[in-house]
């Protein structure tokens, strides 16, 4: 039975057929982000073909859960992904459906973690009980969440199958000492097992508990910041049977409904002019992990159908592109002016790199919103910074911008802006 089919009429009122909230993963590559999210979903959220070859998350990936209550069990033995209660065997209530943002721990594909971050309304932190901590993709993603204004964190001490109590303990200590001062201080470390399942009712239970759906205003224009793009026609497909490209994204506000026209900025190349100019088409379809539905709200990955060439949105090239109602969206601009906030030392480095000053004249990597975008700064005084982007950007007053910087071949994480 899909959850679908369970939902009750107060939830489909309020939030429609879709998820309610997305909450990220964060932390290592190799501490059980995806494994993780197959004991909570039952998907594998790595299924590109690089990602099932090298092991890893490339893409950033989604998938959706229903959590249930059970009517009788304390919690937080009562908590499971079935209707049925995995622990007394009796009916379980719909708690809510939420959508899980698998992003890529591997320190080369930060740029990617970032841009899921930008969707995210909370987070797990995962962190291996078997290894030291913390390690440095950990405490990079850590920040890159705080930097990005994520407030709810759950942390996980994933893999304690493989120690003893007291190893258990030990690594239990480090990470309370690691998280302090931080955004996830005061959140709940969840000992657990992914691989095996162990102690899942429990991370639900904290899920629950610790990370809230936030009030969303449907009233307000809508905005959906694109993950991904493509073309859904197999080749040889007669013209006549050709469907419009397709955008997927996740909304921060509003509703879009079939029929919708919409404006996507920052659009596309202009050769003749040689500036971007934005897109206006037309919502044809719209899909979410419940299936076909006439409207969206915020909360899960969407799939928007258009009226565009197909050849135009194949290979994700729309991500970092905005959507919105034509009129609605702040205009194109290649100016950034940000107010910083650095970090001590630079993340993700096996050493301790001081983060100097932000200096005129150097180039740094921005991400805004789902967009990674290279830029040339203009002017830095003090904690004021102006920056000339690459190329243009549709850029939200007060929105969080991760700011890195190039050390060592990589880009790394160096601290973050209030746009100005």
């Amino acid at each position: 039975m899909h959850w679908r089919d369970t939902l009750p009429d107060w939830y489909i009122k309020k939030y429609g057929y879709q998820p309610c909230i997305n909450i990220g993963t964060a932390g290592h590559v190799d501490h059980g982000k995806t494994s993780l999210i197959q004991a909570l979903t039952g998907s594998w959220t790595s299924v590109h073909s690089q990602e099932l070859k090298r092991g890893i998350t490339i893409r950033v990936g989604y998938s959706d859960a229903a959590f249930y209550k059970c009517k009788k069990c304390e919690e937080p033995l009562g908590y499971s992904t079935t209707p049925k209660c995995n622990n007394c065997g009796g009916e379980s209530e719909l708690s809510r459906v939420v959508s899980f943002v698998d992003s890529p721990g591997h320190e080369s594909l930060m740029a990617n973690m970032l841009s899921g971050s930008a969707l995210m309304d909370g987070a797990l932190l995962l962190v291996a009980a078997n290894e030291k901590v913390p390690k440095p993709q950990t405490k990079e993603h850590l920040l890159a969440l705080q930097t990005l204004g994520i407030q709810q964190i759950g942390v996980l001490q994933n893999k304690v199958d493989l120690l003893s109590y007291d190893e258990v303990l030990a690594n239990y200590k480090d990470i309370t000492k690691f998280v302090k001062g931080t955004n996830a201080v005061k959140s709940p470390i969840i000992p657990i097992s992914a691989q095996s399942g162990l102690n899942i009712d429990a991370l639900i239970g904290a899920i629950e508990s610790t990370i809230k759906t936030p009030e969303r205003d449907e009233k307000a224009d809508p905005v959906m910041h694109v993950l991904r793009s493509f073309d859904v026609n197999k080749p040889g497909i007669k013209l006549k049977d050709i469907k419009g490209g397709v955008i997927g994204g996740s909304l921060t506000q509003g509703i879009f409904n079939v029929g919708d026209e919409i404006e996507i900025k920052p659009g596309i190349m202009n050769e003749k002019k040689k500036s971007y100019e934005p897109i206006l088409t037309e919502i044809t379809s719209l899909g979410t992990a419940a299936g076909i539905v006439e409207s969206v709200k915020p909360g899960g990955l969407v799939a928007i159908g258009t009226k565009l060439d197909p050849s135009m949105t194949r290979s994700d090239s729309f991500i970092g592109s905005v959507i919105g109602k034509p009129g609605t969206l702040p205009d194109n601009s290649t100016l950034l002016k940000l107010d910083v906030n650095l970090f001590d030392s630079a993340v993700g480095t096996t050493e301790d790199i001081k983060v100097n000053p932000i200096q005129t004249g150097e180039l740094l990597r921005l991400n805004i919103g789902t967009a990674p975008v290279l830029g040339k700064v203009t002017k830095a005084k003090s904690s004021n910074v102006e920056i000339e982007l690459r190329r243009p950007a549709c850029i939200f007053e007060n929105g969080h911008v991760a700011i890195s910087r190039r050390i060592a071949e990589r880009w790394r994480l160096i601290g973050a802006g209030i746009v100005g």
